[in-house]
């Protein structure tokens, strides 16, 4: 098991910056590919970032592409998620998720994920 536990949400201005960070409570973090997910109320999750076990291979949602940066700090078994000029519409709940995957790359979709955080509120107002 790889529990995960995020921070770092809250209310902000659109235009603001937040940092997620996400913390995984064993050390079999680094095996894990990471990623964040978020969901808007009567909206379906959707991939956000994701980012490989070395932190080489990123991804992206179009969305969200030159605002938000996924990074790790494997010491730490953290992953963390800055996110800069937000939007009224980043506004949902925010979850990281672990891949644990035998390759060195990243996926977008949800299933492939193995482990969930319970996740923290974003909310961008205008």
């Amino acid at each position: 098991q790889v529990p995960l536990r995020e921070s770092g949400g809250g209310l902000v201005q659109a235009g603001d910056s937040l940092r997620l960070s996400c913390v995984a409570s064993e050390i079999s973090f680094r095996l894990y590919a990471m990623g964040w997910f978020r969901q808007a109320p009567g909206k379906e999750r959707e991939f956000v970032a994701a980012l490989s076990r070395s932190g080489e291979i990123t991804y992206y949602a179009d969305s969200v592409k030159g605002r938000f940066t996924i990074s790790r700090d494997n010491a730490k078994n953290t992953v963390y998620l800055q996110m800069n000029s937000l939007k009224p519409e980043d506004t949902a709940v925010y979850y990281c998720a672990g891949d644990l995957t035998l390759t060195g790359g990243v996926t977008r979709f949800l299933k492939e994920y193995d482990y969930w955080g319970q996740g923290t509120q974003v909310t961008v107002s205008s």
